[in-house]
């Protein structure tokens, strides 16, 4: 096409009025389309004309050259900064391409039958189908590095013949430290479990919160309606007030209502350690597991309870459950005996058998343990202000009471 004639924006327009409903499309390769855009620029002076007759010429090349308008627009931008057009410097030198698509095809091929084995293996594999099966196909493969494999792993025509989709890893959890409490005879040192009061029809019901210390066996209970960090972190520092004696260390399995940040976060402003089971040592958290049953689960059972009436036990954990437990239930203590072989085991024998607060007692200078603002003398009043007998009775009654509330 020759449009050498076309020199005003008059010709410009006639010409377009009359190939309205002709489609042009300029011949040549990308450089030619550059070199007649720039020569229409400059013919037309562009950059000074008016913004009317500026879109006569944005529609006159848009309608030869065939490009969207976006594409022109950053043609005439480029013209304005270079007058220049297209590639601004010389080609670079580039290696010979040694691997070409079809041998890339070949090695991704190979991968998939082999189950993508290692370099080495796979440099064999290719030398083995030229030299030894005389496979013409692999002869440019036969001579390739194990670097190199990995390299044409890695483009793009190997990733979209053959992608791989690997299993999510699984993450060490940094929160808390794996080991067994060692107290060393020393209170202050709580196991904790959850324990849930079952399910009905889909609808969960509510979650008991056990702490335990393990030295002295002072339990605290309380219940949540849901193990989320809204709902468990205020009865976590509820329990940890509930005990007598300043709290050191606490120590879970690895569910994650416990080991999160915010309870980390929490245990740290109270300068209370956190630690969490072993892996296949599932005797760690064995005290607690115990007391779950022998407490929680003989006193209110396997039967569903709505979430909703979590605020009527808790009521009845603290005003009678809790204090019964932990200063008119008896409970055995273990003695550590070694044999005439030397070896260690454990009895429970009658004579150690006492209440947990009298276990507390029982400790060398227990006082030093105490929270500064407790006294023996009102512990005291709470351990033997009531007989067993009463204590338990008052227990007992409240708890049918609340047996019946949960059931209606």
């Amino acid at each position: 096409m020759n449009d050498n004639l076309i020199k005003t924006i008059e010709q410009l327009k006639l010409f377009l009025d009359g190939t309205e409903p002709i489609e042009f499309t300029l011949l040549g390769d990308r450089e030619t389309r550059y070199q007649w855009v720039a020569a229409i620029l400059r013919r037309f002076d562009y950059h000074r004309l008016r913004k009317r007759d500026k879109s006569l010429i944005m529609q006159y090349m848009l309608k030869i050259t065939g490009y969207s308008r976006q594409q022109m627009i950053r043609l005439i931008a480029q013209h304005r900064c270079n007058k220049l057009i297209g590639r601004r410097r010389k080609p670079r030198n580039s290696f010979k391409t040694l691997y070409t698509r079809k041998d890339i095809l070949l090695l991704a091929q190979t991968d998939e039958y082999h189950n993508t084995l290692s370099g080495p293996a796979t440099k064999k594999l290719f030398e083995r189908a030229y030299l030894l099966f005389n496979d013409t196909a692999y002869k440019q493969l036969a001579g390739i590095s194990v670097a190199h494999i990995y390299n044409l792993r890695k483009s793009l025509t190997y990733t979209n013949k053959r992608r791989i989709f690997n299993q999510t890893k699984r993450t060490n959890v940094a929160i808390g430290e794996r080991r067994k409490p060692q107290p060393n005879g020393q209170p202050g040192y709580l196991r904790i479990d959850t324990v849930h009061q079952g399910d009905q029809d889909k609808r969960k019901g509510v979650y008991h919160i056990n702490v335990v210390d393990e030295v002295t066996q002072m339990e605290v209970v309380y219940a949540v309606e849901k193990i989320s960090e809204f709902y468990l972190i205020p009865v976590l520092e509820q329990a940890i007030e509930g005990f007598p004696f300043v709290i050191k260390e606490i120590h879970s399995d690895n569910g994650s209502e416990y080991i999160n940040i915010m309870v980390a976060r929490l245990l740290k402003k109270l300068l209370i350690e956190l630690t969490k089971s072993r892996a296949r040592h599932s005797n760690d958290n064995a005290l607690v597991e115990s007391k779950n049953g022998s407490i929680i689960r003989k006193h209110l059972g396997y039967f569903h309870i709505q979430q909703k009436y979590a605020e009527q036990i808790n009521s009845f954990y603290k005003e009678h459950f809790n204090p019964y437990v932990n200063y008119h239930r008896p409970c055995f203590f273990p003695v550590t005996i070694t044999d005439k072989n030397g070896k260690e085991r454990k009895t429970y024998p009658y004579g150690s058998m006492m209440t947990p607060y009298e276990k507390f007692k029982s400790l060398d200078n227990f006082q030093k343990y105490l929270k500064p603002e407790l006294t023996i003398t009102a512990l005291d009043e709470i351990a033997y202000g009531t007989t067993d007998i009463e204590a338990a009775k008052q227990m007992t009654k409240a708890k049918h009471k609340l047996i019946k509330e949960v059931l209606l």
